[in-house]
């Protein structure tokens, strides 16, 4: 399973981005998708995931009212919509498949990162 992210880029802060992420295919492995990310220097982190049916969506506090993550089942793509994007989050974006919910660990496949960078 290869999983392409992309949509990142310099925004100021207070913009808004929409990363996505296309899997080649979906696996019974695969209940759900999330991103996470990875600032310079720190842990990656779990940022918002969904499954792939209904829909349910699950947030970091850190984002919660801020970004909405969706999918398209028809093309296997999941999105993160990013509002009011603050200097802090500021990292590589990274998108996952598995079954979750918000540790690593719960996930198996992994697509390449996506940079997003909030300038202040």
């Amino acid at each position: 399973v290869q999983l392409q992210a992309s949509g990142g880029g310099l925004v100021q802060a207070g913009g808004s981005l929409r990363l996505s992420c296309a899997a080649s295919e979906r696996r019974d492995s695969m209940y759900r998708m999330a991103w996470f990310r990875q600032a310079h220097g720190k842990e990656r982190e779990f940022v918002a995931s969904v499954t792939w049916n209904g829909g349910f969506a699950n947030y970091a506090d850190s984002v919660k009212g801020r970004f909405t993550i969706s999918r398209d089942n028809t093309k296997n793509t999941v999105y993160l919509q990013m509002n009011s994007l603050k200097a802090e989050d500021t990292a590589v974006y990274y998108c996952a498949a598995g079954h979750g919910p918000r540790y690593r660990d719960g996930y198996t496949y992994w697509g390449q990162g996506t940079q997003v960078t909030v300038s202040s």
